[in-house]
């Protein structure tokens, strides 16, 4: 037969019998057992991904059981699958006496999975969703013939950054860790500071395509049993697609979303949410963000840093006082300064009114708009300088130092003390040491310039109170926003905007936990004893 004619035979053969069509099976279709069929349905989903890796063996003497390892390159640690898998599945089932033939389906299976595989933490796998799952997840999960259940094996192996100091939350004494995009090594992060069987740690999945694994933390008998319900009861109600970083989360159970005050607490700091468990919070973690969200949150959590419990208690008042004065100055500087210019010219002394008289004889503007161009101008260098690479970060410095300053001024744009009122509310604003509350005040700084342009002192006056009634009605997982200062817990005030000494600190919260409130027994004694 020539060439021609076997080629047309060969043709003519392959399209009478086609290849079977392999459909991939349901998420909830359970294992079948048998191993060659299993493995078809699984290559079938993943055929356009070539990064899960499958690998097909034989166990025992007479290779009498076949097996199958599926894992995501990139994920698994491919030094624990060869060592503690592969090399120990072989080399066990190789010496066990009379082979692997006859050995009931059961027996055997357990036996593998106790004597064979010398990793740590395994699962038993049942149906199809969660065996992509655990693949995607950097789990190895292990396939047998004539067993409907699979193991999956932690094996997570993918770069991740080492702990650093956290960037967001410096202090000048006080620990450097912070933490990092890995779930497991920010909660051993917090279990190294507080070692006890209390502190919980339960594993949650949020997120229908991304499955993002989440850890509520909480110390068993000193949270409250309702927050952590609630907590709970918030995240199972979330139904999305994916979760990102943390602040998605913080967006689906905050209870109030119109309001500019952040009601959820977030920190990159282990020794922050350490505290805060001490002191009755719930801790949530999201795998793949530094960030840990806190709840309760309080106003004043707001204007308190790490280091104030670093320091001794009446350097710590001292500076929580300065932050304070700088909440209301980066809140109503602007404000202030045109209310009196424009409405109350009565209330400042004569040389100070002739001087700024003289300084805004050449500038067109009005005060208002005087202010407005040189806030949002600021808020235009803060954000390029955010966004820019910090190899040209201090060209923006250079570029803002002359926007703001002496050549507006020489321009005849702005006046010197409206430079002086803006530069000082930018740096007040940076006092503050929650971010998102920074942003807050800067976000209700432009409405308080409109009410005093509009209407001077009254304006602003009337601002406070509305914000005053708003921070009253807010509240943080069934805790009053502005707790203790309203409602007025006495107890508490050794915390609030003074930090008593250690030694006076007896009581945790009362709304936080109110449980279990004792932090300490009775002031420990640091005086010498007395020679008698």
């Amino acid at each position: 037969m020539n060439t021609f004619w076997r080629k047309k035979l060969s043709m003519k053969y392959n399209q009478s019998e086609p290849k079977p069509q392999v459909q991939p099976p349901a998420l909830n279709d359970p294992l079948t057992g048998i191993l060659e069929q299993d493995l078809l349905k699984i290559k079938e989903t993943f055929k356009k991904s070539n990064d899960v890796l499958f690998s097909e063996f034989n166990l025992g003497i007479n290779e009498a059981v076949r097996a199958a390892i599926i894992y995501t390159d990139g994920l698994a640690d491919t030094t624990i699958i060869q060592n503690s898998i592969l090399d120990s599945l072989m080399h066990e089932t190789s010496q066990m006496e009379g082979g692997l033939e006859g050995l009931p389906t059961e027996f055997l299976y357990r036996w593998i999975k106790k004597r064979s595989l010398t990793v740590g933490a395994m699962t038993e796998l049942t149906d199809f969703d969660s065996l992509y799952t655990s693949v995607l997840s950097g789990n190895t999960v292990i396939l047998f013939d004539r067993f409907v259940h699979a193991i999956s094996v932690n094996t997570p192996g993918w770069d991740e950054r080492g702990v650093s100091e956290p960037e967001s939350q410096t202090v000048v004494r006080g620990p450097r860790d912070g933490f990092c995009e890995t779930l497991r090594t920010n909660t051993a992060l917090v279990r190294r500071r507080i070692k006890n069987a209390k502190l919980f740690c339960e594993p949650k999945q949020i997120g229908r395509l991304t499955k993002t694994d989440l850890a509520v933390m909480y110390i068993q008998g000193v949270a409250n049993d309702k927050v952590i319900q609630e907590v709970h009861e918030r995240l199972d109600r979330i139904d999305i697609d994916g979760i990102l970083e943390s602040g998605n989360i913080e967006e689906l159970i905050q209870d109030e979303t119109y309001t500019p005050f952040p009601t959820v607490y977030n920190t990159e700091r282990p020794d922050v949410v350490a505290a805060a468990l001490l002191e009755g919070r719930v801790a949530i973690m999201i795998d793949g963000t530094p960030f840990v969200l806190l709840v309760p949150a309080l106003f004043i959590q707001s204007l308190q840093s790490a280091e104030d419990y670093y320091q001794r208690s009446d350097v710590s008042s001292l500076i929580r006082i300065l932050r304070y004065l700088c909440f209301l100055i980066a809140l109503l500087g602007p404000s202030i300064y045109i209310a009196l210019t424009t409405f109350h010219q009565e209330m400042l002394p004569t040389p100070l009114l002739i001087s700024l008289a003289a300084q805004r004889e050449g500038v067109p503007f009005p005060a208002f708009v005087e202010a407005l161009v040189m806030e949002v101008t600021f808020e235009i260098l803060r954000e390029a300088g955010i966004r820019m690479p910090r190899a040209v970060g201090q060209a923006v410095s250079i570029v803002g130092a002359l926007v703001i300053g002496q050549a507006s001024v020489e321009a005849g744009i702005v006046s010197a003390a409206m430079v002086i009122v803006v530069s000082i509310t930018a740096i007040a604003s940076f006092v503050i040491p929650a971010f998102n509350m920074a942003i807050s005040v800067r976000m209700l700084r432009f409405v308080m310039m409109a009410l005093a342009a509009s209407f001077g002192l009254y304006g602003i006056t009337l601002g406070l109170l509305a914000l005053l009634l708003h921070l009253n009605s807010l509240r943080s997982f069934g805790i009053p926003y502005m707790a203790p200062l309203s409602p007025y817990i006495a107890d508490d005030q050794k915390d609030s905007i003074l930090r008593f000494p250690l030694k006076k600190l007896l009581t945790r919260p009362r709304l936080i936990s109110p449980k279990n409130r004792t932090r300490e027994e009775s002031s420990s004694a640091s005086k010498p004893k007395s020679n008698q």
